[in-house]
């Protein structure tokens, strides 16, 4: 039978997908488990495989092409198969699934598509910006896949709207000032990451609890397993293992926290995921280190190790980028003291952490200097309550204070 090659999703409310590469040329030979095509969603640019054989045919969507989710762009086709009559909306076939999600996102997508006045397709994001931002989508002749309007479409022609005509040459006073310098072109990952951490911090009831934890335990344990890990594992662990494999821990004893908020409920998650925050070029990008909870403090290192390398090179799988709970955000090796964190929907908090420093502080009434870290722990109060978010917090700052009771 043939397999269908769909533009996936990857993340939740996702409606389309920016096509990077194509890894084969129509007409090649496609073998199970080989890269196909790269796409990039508002967190990473990631590699699909290809989940069966057969020569690679009916392509429809070419490098740069925004595809809503769920669409067909391509066909892998066994010896004496042709290209289903339907093209790109033809949803028969088996479909090449990058993702769980993705087969059961793609009929919805799809059927969900409203049409615009102008009779052109619009997808709901797209009308939701055209409405904020007053754009008449009559006007418009969209860039996906038969004139659909997409969410670029309309922040494109209202971003065209906001400049203001050019004056004549001849009418520009000798005294007016210059124009400003631009300030540089933002990737599609960089603006989706603005769109959607706005989105969160407008609609997600954000609440915050801190705490200052003694690292000299930490510190110790560290510098005692450095060597032992880098034998077995080939690879250091760092501050952010450890507090990765503590709180992993804490998650497993407060399962609220490791929740989430959709469609008006609260959903208990039974894996425990912790992503970790990522830079890379003009984006933040949140890989994920799976059953955490129990796994090795050996595994979480290598894991991180090599989800940084594919991220820095823009190789993240889907999987490294899907199933998250819970999320950490690191900024101590910027020498940032102490920060709060934007939720990523629909975990229900992120802890930020901030750079290990001496400080001088009291302890049995004697005043003394040691190494000293905030954790700052953002929550959603439709989740989880105060009470529940700051037991959390004292089991992670427990932990931390007794690595040695865990950290293997």
């Amino acid at each position: 039978m043939a397999v269908s090659v769909v533009m996936p999703a990857l993340e939740m409310a996702q409606e389309t997908g920016k096509l990077v590469s194509w890894k084969k040329k129509e007409g090649e030979q496609v073998k199970k488990g080989e890269m196909l095509l790269e796409v990039e969603t508002d967190k990473a640019v990631v590699e699909i495989e290809a989940s069966g054989d057969g020569v690679l045919s009916g392509v429809t969507a070419k490098e740069g092409d925004v595809v809503p989710v769920g669409q067909t762009i391509a066909w892998l086709l066994k010896p004496g198969e042709s290209v289903p009559a339907g093209g790109g909306h033809m949803q028969s076939g088996r479909k090449m699934d990058a993702a769980p999600a993705a087969a059961a996102a793609a009929p919805a997508s799809v059927a969900a598509e409203p049409v615009s006045a102008a009779g052109a397709r619009i997808s709901p994001k797209a009308r939701r910006l055209a409405r904020e931002h007053g754009v008449d989508i009559s006007k418009l002749r969209g860039s996906g896949a038969g004139g659909e309007i997409l969410a670029d479409d309309i922040l494109k022609a209202s971003a065209s709207a906001a400049q203001p005509s050019a004056p004549a040459a001849t009418a520009k006073p000798a005294s007016a000032p210059s124009a400003p310098t631009p300030g540089g072109a933002v990737s599609s990952i960089g603006r989706i990451m603005a769109e959607r951490t706005t989105q969160s911090w407008t609609t997600v009831p954000h609440f915050f609890v801190a705490r200052d934890v003694d690292a000299s335990a930490l510190n110790a344990t560290r510098e005692r397993l450095i060597p032992a890990i880098e034998k077995s594992h080939g690879v250091k662990v760092t501050h952010t293992d450890l507090i990765v494999a503590a709180v992993s821990r804490a998650l497993r004893q407060h399962p609220r926290m490791n929740g989430s908020w959709a469609n008006g409920s609260i959903t208990i998650n039974a894996d425990v995921n912790v992503a970790l925050a990522m830079a890379v070029e003009d984006a933040v990008v949140t890989a994920v280190i799976k059953n955490s909870d129990r796994i090795s403090l050996g595994e979480i290192a290598k894991q991180r190790k090599e989800l940084a390398e594919r991220a820095r090179a823009n190789k993240l799988q889907p999987a490294d980028i899907t199933g998250a709970t819970f999320t950490i955000s690191n900024l101590g090796m910027f020498s940032v003291d102490a920060f709060t964190a934007i939720i990523v929907p629909p975990q229900a908090g992120i802890l930020a952490v901030g750079a290990i420093a001496e400080r001088v502080v009291a302890s049995n009434g004697m005043l003394g200097v040691k190494p000293m870290v905030t954790l700052t722990l953002s929550s959603d109060h439709r989740v989880v309550d105060g009470v529940r978010a700051a037991q959390f917090l004292n089991d992670v700052v427990v932990a931390l204070s007794e690595p040695d009771k865990w950290a293997r």
